[in-house]
C-alpha cells in the first residue's frame, strides 16, 4: 500500500453560516409588523421626483431636495430614493382604506461617518382607516420597541417636523449610559398626502413611522461604528449568529 492511501482528508470545521445582522433585524421587524396585520410591499430604488418628494408634500425648497443631500440621476429627473415612503404612496394609489402596509429596503443619502452611511436600510409602516389617532400611534410604537429592546426599555416622544406627517414626533430610548438616543420618526399622515393618494382626509386618517435598520442594529448589538457592518470582517459578523 502506498503512502498516499494513508493520507486522511483535512478536518472541516463544522460551521454554519447565518444571515447578516442587518437582515436579521430587518426580517424581525417585518415579521413583527406582519403579525400586527401589516402587508409587506416593495418598489423601485430609482424613483421619480414626483414619488420621492412631491407626493409626500416635500416642497421644491426643502433642503432634502438639494444636490448635497440627494443622489440625482438622469438629468435630475430621477433620484436614488431617500426613503421607502414612495413604496407606500404607490401602494395607497392602488388600494382603498382600511389599509396597512410595511416596506423595507435600501435608501440613499449623501452621508458618511461613524453613524451614517450613503446607503442604509429602512423599515416603514403606514396604517389608514377611520378615526386613527396619535394614541393609536403611541401604542403601536410602544409595542414595536418593547419587542425590540425588552420590557424595561424607557421611551420618550419629542415633537418634530416632517412634511408628510402632522403632528410629527421623534422617539428616543434611554441607553445604558443614561443618554437618550433617537430611534425612529413617526406621525399622523398629513391630509395633503392622503389627498394626493385619492383618499378622503375628511373621512380617513392614518399613522406612519420609519426606522433605520442599521441604527436599530447598532443599539441592539452594542456596535459603535456603523461601517463595521459592511467591512466583510467574518470575526465581527460571526458575533451575530
Amino acid at each position: 500500500m502506498s503512502n498516499i492511501d494513508n493520507i486522511e482528508p483535512p478536518l472541516i470545521k463544522d460551521e454554519v453560516g447565518s444571515l447578516h445582522p442587518i437582515n436579521q433585524v430587518k426580517d424581525f421587524l417585518l415579521s413583527m409588523l406582519a403579525d400586527l396585520g401589516f402587508q409587506e410591499v416593495d418598489g423601485p430604488e430609482i424613483e421619480s421626483e414626483e414619488f420621492n418628494f412631491d407626493m409626500l408634500n416635500i416642497k421644491k425648497s426643502h433642503p432634502a431636495r438639494q444636490m448635497h443631500d440627494t443622489f440625482y440621476i438622469e438629468n435630475k429627473s430621477h433620484v436614488l430614493r431617500t426613503h421607502t415612503s414612495p413604496v407606500q404612496i404607490r401602494s395607497m394609489l392602488e388600494a382603498k382604506p382600511p389599509l396597512a402596509f410595511s416596506s423595507a429596503g435600501k435608501v440613499y443619502r449623501k452621508d458618511d461617518d461613524a453613524t451614517h452611511l450613503p446607503m442604509f436600510h429602512q423599515v416603514e409602516g403606514i396604517y389608514v382607516d377611520e378615526n386613527v389617532t396619535f394614541a393609536n400611534l403611541k401604542d403601536l410604537i410602544h409595542q414595536i420597541l418593547l419587542n425590540l429592546f425588552g420590557k424595561d426599555v424607557e421611551i420618550r416622544f419629542r415633537p418634530s417636523y416632517f412634511p408628510f406627517t402632522e403632528p410629527s414626533a421623534e422617539v428616543d430610548i434611554l441607553s445604558e449610559n443614561g443618554k437618550w438616543l433617537e430611534i425612529l420618526g413617526c406621525g399622523i399622515v398629513n391630509p395633503i398626502v392622503l389627498k394626493n393618494c385619492n383618499i378622503d382626509p375628511e373621512k380617513y386618517s392614518g399613522l406612519a413611522f420609519g426606522l433605520g435598520v442599521e441604527r436599530i442594529a447598532m443599539l441592539k448589538y452594542g456596535v459603535n461604528d456603523i461601517r463595521g457592518f459592511y467591512k466583510s470582517n467574518l470575526d465581527f459578523l460571526g458575533q451575530f449568529k
